[in-house]
């Protein structure tokens, strides 16, 4: 057998290609509502746009309140079996939304479902740090994001196809669909085997005589909390695209609405083609996962200078069309950079016995971003165009500059994807009696 192979069956996961397909179908069922999502609910439970969007706003904040609970659960059942529990709640949740048309009825399922969404992405994480060690780590992110990037382009294209042919009524049938992806993807990831339990790790720790484990010892382990505050500079990166530049187009730039169009279309592209063999090359070319993270938050920086400069010129609509689709193509790319190192970096640094507490803490500083990306990008906006691109490329070169500064801090499993063989000192030479 050739090193490469020897290589790839060494990496080869356990039960990985019904993850994956788990995880696309599950993109398919999200990309079928997330786009759509006051629309959606607005149809499928009949009340206002206003009750709709104030029972998701205070179900999602609750989703977020009980992420820590979350934590606690893969911690002591293993993620497996709480990845199982959430998609039974996804399933349910969607079957029921079509009869929810009351306002309270609408809200407990809501909530019920937000339980399960809010903390999905940490109990995914935890899975993939229970079924892959080392590079192999690497390489599920980077096919999970491709999955996921290709998937709800999917089920966007779905929905939009159901609501030409069936109008708004077809939204039932949409809520229902997903209500099967969800079931079917638990189905898939039934069949995965994790490489170990978490039960198993508690007791290794607390019987090595461990400090007892818990959020303590999250809140004392200092280099993971640094960890967790740079990939907060690094995703309100992540939101600019979502959110700053369909305002930044329309406002400042003064551009049409299909550029908006354009660059989502674009990033979902290159994330589901290319997104795999850039984070191959990384993997391949050795480098740290901390020093890849950064190279992905300072593309991001450049990206961001890119919109300063842009903001600036302000060429006609040719040229505005060409420069705009570049520094999407630079930002995507430290997307893909970024993504499969700083989630594999998370995972790793993250002590077995109390990986849910870990990346539940971790998943927090996605959460926070999101939640203060809208408010922070709408004001400073306000100011000047400009100003956001700024302060998000201030916060990704502090990002950046942080990771490599905490890369002696954290675990070598964490900062290599395999880590370095210490090289044995050669023994002195006998000395002639």
């Amino acid at each position: 057998m050739s090193v490469k192979r020897r290589r790839a069956a060494v990496e080869r996961v356990a039960g990985e290609r019904e993850l994956l397909v788990a995880a696309g179908i599950n993109a398919v069922g999200i990309g079928m509502y997330i786009p759509f999502t006051l629309v959606f609910f607005r149809h499928v439970t009949g009340l206002s746009f206003a009750a709709v969007g104030m029972v998701l706003t205070v179900t999602g904040l609750a989703g977020l309140a009980l992420m820590p609970l979350a934590g606690t659960a893969v911690d002591r059942f293993g993620a497996k079996p709480v990845v199982l529990v959430f998609y039974g709640i996804r399933t349910l949740g969607f079957l029921a939304y079509p009869f929810a048309t009351s306002l309270p009825a609408f809200a407990v399922v809501a909530l019920f479902t937000a339980l399960a969404d809010r903390s999905f992405a940490l109990v995914q994480q935890s899975l993939i740090g229970e079924v892959a060690r080392g590079g192999a780590r690497d390489r599920l992110q980077a096919s999970l994001r491709a999955l996921q990037n290709a998937g709800m382009g999917a089920g966007a294209m779905i929905v939009s196809g159901v609501l030409a042919l069936w109008g708004t009524g077809g939204f039932s049938w949409t809520a229902w669909a997903n209500a099967l992806a969800f079931a079917a993807a638990g189905l898939l990831v039934s069949r995965v085997r994790p490489v170990g339990g978490p039960g198993a790790a508690a007791e290794r720790a607390v019987g090595a005589g461990r400090p007892a484990v818990g959020y303590r010892m999250v809140l004392r382990d200092r280099p993971f909390l640094g960890l967790a505050a740079a990939n907060f500079l690094t995703a309100l990166g992540y939101s600019a695209l979502s959110v700053l530049f369909p305002l930044y187009i329309a406002t400042w730039l003064r551009g049409p609405d299909s550029l908006t169009g354009a660059a989502f279309t674009l990033n979902t592209v290159l994330c589901a083609g290319a997104g795999v063999l850039i984070a191959s090359r990384v993997r391949r070319s050795g480098a740290r996962r901390t020093r890849s993270a950064a190279l992905g938050s300072l593309l991001f920086a450049a990206a961001f200078v890119g919109q300063i400069v842009l903001g600036t010129v302000r060429p006609g609509s040719t040229g505005l069309l060409i420069a705009l689709m570049a520094i999407v193509v630079v930002y995507t790319v430290g997307e893909l950079v970024h993504s499969p190192s700083g989630g594999a970096l998370s995972v790793s640094a993250a002590p077995e016995a109390v990986r849910g507490r870990y990346l539940a803490t971790y998943q927090l500083s996605y959460s926070l971003a999101g939640a203060l990306a809208p408010s922070l990008f709408t004001a400073l906006l306000s100011v000047d165009g400009r100003l956001p691109w700024a302060v998000l490329a201030v916060a990704a070169v502090g990002a950046a500059a942080a990771l490599v500064r905490l890369e002696r801090h954290l675990p070598d499993e964490a900062v290599y994807a395999e880590p370095p063989v210490p090289v044995a000192a050669p023994a002195p030479a006998s000395v002639a009696a």
